[in-house]
């Protein structure tokens, strides 16, 4: 799997282009289940058009109906939120499931390449925590764009998991929401 780290996505709102569409939260459901733990890391991934209703889809089909019919340029991420969810068992805060560098990052189906989308380190409580952007599609390879705007990844969470996880026999529900921006 290659990792490419990116730029965070504040430099590319700063290249001037306003956004053209922004998508309603888009919301992934990752279960993280003590017995999964591996090598003392929890690693949890899930398409993206699996929720309900495909939000991520609906985004990309507002933002091409936005630009007459046209693909968007580019894609951006907005905002990023971690959130321990209430069907939760074994565990009530997010420090109870994940420690250090919590990644979030995009894996293409096709090419297994990685796209960083954020991190936050330690988060504690229930959330929702917000974590910092760093996805930049200046960084997408050529390969990768349509795949992107297809809908054609999965989101994966990769972190150390907190002491005693692995052998709680508890399933955390970690609930990553999305806030992308379409640009011509």
């Amino acid at each position: 799997m290659r990792s490419t780290y990116l730029v965070p996505f504040v430099m590319l709102a700063a290249c001037g282009d306003d956004p053209v569409n922004y998508s309603a939260p888009v919301g992934i459901e990752l279960k993280a289940k003590s017995g999964d733990v591996a090598q003392d890391a929890v690693t949890e991934q899930k398409d993206i058009t699996t929720e309900t209703s495909n939000p991520y889809g609906a985004f990309i089909s507002d933002a091409t109906a936005k630009l007459g019919n046209h693909a968007p340029g580019s894609i951006g991420l907005d905002q990023l939120t971690l959130t321990l969810g209430a069907q939760s068992t074994g565990v009530t805060t997010l420090e109870e499931v994940v420690t250090g560098d919590v990644d979030v990052a995009f894996l293409i189906d096709n090419s297994n390449n990685t796209y960083d989308a954020g991190h936050v380190m330690n988060p504690t409580g229930v959330g929702p925590v917000s974590l910092d952007p760093d996805f930049d599609w200046t960084m997408v390879a050529s390969t990768d764009v349509a795949a992107i705007l297809n809908g054609s990844f999965k989101v994966a969470l990769r972190t150390p998991a907190a002491v005693g996880f692995a052998t709680k026999g508890a399933s955390a529900s970690l609930q990553v929401t999305f806030t992308f921006a379409a640009f011509k």
